[in-house]
């Protein structure tokens, strides 16, 4: 009788139709596949059933951060291998109704339902958010959400993120800029967005999604603005407010709980929107744009840095993605950077300038991932294996995404452009490079 590995290897290939291009090692510690490649470990038969009970990537997301699945060897050419096997599989794939009608495919499901084991299935990681999806994105659940991310700890985050304390993409001089490069590469960014806004002393700056503060410290002690930043987590909240009273900043910057909608104290000169849009959410995106259209004062300035994804030709077609809804960004959405800008039209704005930095991001995240590997038995004592193991996919996942274009990161300028027409901006306007 076959091994366990060699089994799960001609059952998945029988079942997708096409050579596993990954390495497999089983339970029983047996392997087969291609020698040299990627190993994809499947720990238990429990791997399985979640694949059977939940096929795709949310069964798969399962197995991973319960620690049935893991890749050793080259994790982003074990993930790339795997994607494009199992997605450009699945594009090609018949309906599920179809392949049942197939006796190879039957015979492939009944297979792996042996090897399964107990058909009871397993329940979900801890570590997954559980709730109807129903009343999104009120001010109740945008709190709600963005504490299951931000709340996992400033201590975790500190090890990810190293001391910039800065969760976005950085802003990187060449592609082979490394390893200590990261903080250099953050306060490039920071600047580039100050440059952007055009900050000066005296101005106020409203940092929506403030995060642990970076950009607020940044623009009071390189610009002299004075700066209220809010977020709607407490960690980070409080952790922020620190560092601004490290810098002798608390006469220019004001760290506040706050969500966007409930700010009442503008106009302000500019705004910065860094890595927060994405979760406002499409049904409420116009209304974000429009919320921050009112906090300006004429001839103020908005950037809005911001995730995208790319256009279907059938946009009732897009689904939020599972694996990040569950374990990462609840009730997040990306929308492609068309849509924005014209939501941002839509609510009174010129928009005067669009970057796309996506490499940036893919640069970015790979250092993330090498900090946290790099203290990995510290950062899972400051959370859990399982949440551990949700940062550690979904960033390397992530960077690859970034690599090859199925989603980008992009800032775009705009302006309050008063009635008179005088934008304020410079005739050519990429004079902050």
């Amino acid at each position: 009788m076959p091994d366990a590995a060699q089994r799960l290897k001609s059952l998945v290939e029988q079942l997708l139709g096409a050579p596993l291009p990954v390495r497999i090692r089983a339970w029983d510690g047996s392997q087969a596949g291609p020698p040299g490649a990627p190993t994809l470990v499947v720990r238990n038969r429990r791997a399985v059933r979640r694949l059977l009970w939940k096929p795709g990537e949310l069964g798969l997301a399962r197995a991973w951060v319960a620690g049935d699945l893991d890749i050793e060897g080259d994790l982003y050419a074990g993930l790339d291998l795997m994607s494009g096997f199992v997605w450009e599989r699945g594009d090609d794939a018949r309906t599920l109704a179809q392949a049942l009608r197939d006796p190879e495919f039957r015979a492939a499901a009944r297979g792996l339902i042996a090897l399964a084991g107990p058909p009871l299935p397993p329940a979900p990681p801890r570590e997954e958010v559980r709730r109807p999806r129903r009343g999104l994105h009120t001010k109740r659940t945008d709190r709600r959400a963005i504490s299951h991310h931000y709340d996992v700890g400033n201590d975790f985050y500190e090890i990810v993120l190293g001391p910039s304390m800065v969760y976005s993409c950085a802003y990187w001089p060449t592609p082979e800029a490394d390893g200590g490069a990261l903080e250099a590469a953050q306060r490039d960014k920071l600047e580039l967005v100050s440059r952007k806004l055009a900050l000066r002393p005296g101005q106020r700056l409203l940092d929506v999604g403030c995060g642990w503060g970076s950009m607020a410290i940044h623009a009071a002690r390189e610009h002299g603005v004075s700066v209220v930043g809010i977020t709607l987590s407490d960690e980070q909240a409080a952790y922020a407010r620190k560092r601004v009273a490290g810098e002798g900043l608390t006469d220019r910057v004001e760290i506040r709980v706050q969500d966007y909608r409930d700010v009442a104290d503008g106009p302000y000169d500019a705004i910065s929107s860094i890595g927060m849009a994405e979760h406002v959410g499409s049904e409420r995106y116009l209304e974000y744009a429009e919320d921050l259209f009112r906090l300006l004062k004429p001839g103020g300035r908005l950037l809005n840095h911001q995730i995208g994804r790319r256009p279907h030709h059938d946009e009732s077609t897009y689904d939020i993605d599972e694996f990040i809804d569950a374990y990462v960004f609840p009730d997040g959405e990306l929308a492609p950077i068309g849509t924005t800008v014209t939501q941002l039209e839509r609510a009174g704005f010129e928009v005067r300038d669009v970057e796309s930095i996506r490499e940036h991001y893919a640069l970015t995240l790979r250092r993330w991932v090498a900090n946290l590997e790099a203290d990995w038995a510290r950062a899972v004592r400051l959370t859990s294996p399982g949440r551990a193991r949700v940062w550690r996919l979904y960033m390397a996942a992530s960077a690859l995404a970034f690599e090859h274009n199925q989603i980008g990161v992009n800032q775009v300028l705009a302006v309050r452009t008063p009635k008179s027409g005088d934008s304020g901006m410079p005739l050519r306007s990429r004079t902050w490079n």
